[in-house]
């Protein structure tokens, strides 16, 4: 058997407040559901990025909790790469200059496919690059 897929992405940020923040005033994202101080999941395409606060999420579930999760936590910063056509990624460039989001990287890779990176409040890494660089 093979996995059919990623259903969802988690990186991890304290301060969800600052997260929620930037990803509606730079990445257009609104909440698609929220624990306040725990977690904050945003739908994007057909896939879901999560943000857990590490401080609250590497805590056992209550013996009386709805959904019995194991605990999981990262520290550290993550990274997650969006799908965007070589136009978009423009656009995001402009986009983030824009919102004072500094590019930390932008470049073409050797076999074809540009990737640009930057930060999120949580210094999580994020990218935008042209499915292409993975044969896709």
């Amino acid at each position: 058997m093979t996995p059919q897929g990623i259903l969802e992405t988690i990186l991890y940020a304290p301060d969800l407040a600052a997260i929620e923040d930037f990803c509606r005033g730079v990445l257009g994202m609104e909440p698609h559901a929220k624990m306040e101080g725990r977690q904050v999941f945003y739908r994007c395409g057909n896939q879901m990025l999560l943000y857990f606060n590490p401080n609250a999420t590497k805590l056992p579930p209550a013996p009386q909790a709805r959904f019995p999760v194991p605990p999981h936590g990262a520290r550290g910063p993550g990274h997650v790469c969006f799908r965007a056509s070589a136009a978009e990624i423009s656009a995001w460039c402009e986009h983030l200059e824009k919102k004072g989001i500094a590019i930390e990287a932008d470049f073409e890779w050797p076999d074809g496919g540009r990737s640009i990176y930057f930060r999120d409040p949580a210094g999580n890494c994020l990218e935008f690059a042209e499915p292409r660089i993975w044969g896709l």
